[in-house]
């Protein structure tokens, strides 16, 4: 099952998320940056690869790296051996399955929700994260894809 996730049509629109969830933890890919919602299938592991790489796979023939959410947030890993969903994202040319627990919705906040970091976040997520929009029962936070993609430190390989 793949679905394909087009961006507003309308240049005035409020910015759009793509809802995913991570445990009870609600987070947003800003819909600009979300190309294709789908079931990992499949998944190849790739030796000596950093924690957050989960393997590669196959999406519609190209080479996809399915990078984990989960461990990127430094969560301890869910019961069992659901794999979940997948997110494709694409940074720097290369693609990228995001994979979480679940993809919800398109969710447009109301102007006014959005606010900077909190300082109680857990500071794992701060460097991860752009901001937060804060609901009467919830937090979105709002998802740095740059930030999230960059897991692999270029430093060590000098």
């Amino acid at each position: 099952m793949t679905r394909t996730i087009e961006a507003p049509a309308a240049s005035g629109e409020a910015r759009g998320y793509v809802t995913v969830t991570v445990g009870e933890a609600l987070f947003g890919l800003p819909i600009d940056r979300v190309h294709d919602v789908f079931k990992p299938t499949s998944i190849t592991p790739v030796p000596l690869a950093p924690p957050e790489v989960v393997g590669l796979l196959n999406l519609r023939g190209r080479v996809v790296t399915a990078l984990c959410l989960r461990r990127r947030l430094d969560l301890a890993a869910p019961g069992g051996n659901a794999t979940g969903m997948a997110v494709g994202l694409e940074q720097g040319g290369e693609t990228f399955g995001l994979v979480v627990d679940g993809v919800g919705e398109v969710l447009r906040p109301p102007p006014g929700t959005f606010e900077a970091m909190p300082p109680n976040l857990d500071p794992r997520w701060s460097g991860l994260a752009r901001g937060v929009h804060r609901f009467d029962e919830s937090l979105l936070v709002v998802l740095d894809v740059e930030a999230l993609l960059a897991f692999a430190p270029a430093a060590e390989a000098a």
